[in-house]
């Protein structure tokens, strides 16, 4: 893939896309959400600052479309914590980028920056960081290959965390 000069179109697509991301993020709507990966696609959230591997050092999480799935179904499970009080979540997003592009494979790699706020149990939480997607254009609607999610704060001590962010 190569940088080269952002077709405004396009741009205004992949910010449409992830708008719809966060927008499925905030309701929960988690079956909505993982439609948008590939049957490939990963979810990943380092706990250090520039790892490059998720695979040989610990990660707050690394999800396979498998995982995301046994995710979601303990989140909807009629005993989960999660219905006990609901989850009320608000995703920003801003500084959208095209970082890299390959229009003859219609694959594009786009890094923003986010804020997210819930409020669970009586308690506000924000998490703020950078996400980089890795998406692809199937049929005319484009798909999560990889989700990278880089808290600013990766490497502190993090409370359970009872949503995707």
């Amino acid at each position: 893939m190569t940088a080269t000069i952002v077709d405004e179109a396009q741009l205004t697509r992949i910010r449409e896309f992830l708008y719809r991301e966060a927008s499925y993020l905030d309701r929960p709507d988690l079956d909505a959400w993982i439609e948008l990966y590939t049957e490939d696609g990963t979810y990943w959230m380092p706990a250090t600052e520039d790892q490059i591997d998720p695979l040989n050092h610990i990660s707050h999480f690394y999800d396979d479309r498998v995982m995301m799935e046994i995710r979601r179904r303990n989140f909807v499970h009629p005993r989960a914590a999660s219905k006990d009080y609901k989850v009320r979540a608000s995703h920003l997003i801003s500084g959208i980028r095209i970082v890299e592009q390959d229009p003859a494979s219609k694959r594009y790699v786009v890094t923003s920056n986010f804020h997210c706020a819930y409020w669970y149990w009586d308690k506000q939480t924000l998490y703020a960081g950078t996400y980089r997607h890795e998406l692809v254009d199937v049929s005319g609607d484009f798909r999560i290959q990889h989700k990278r999610v880089d808290l600013i704060n990766c490497d502190a001590v993090q409370d359970s965390m009872i949503l995707y962010l």
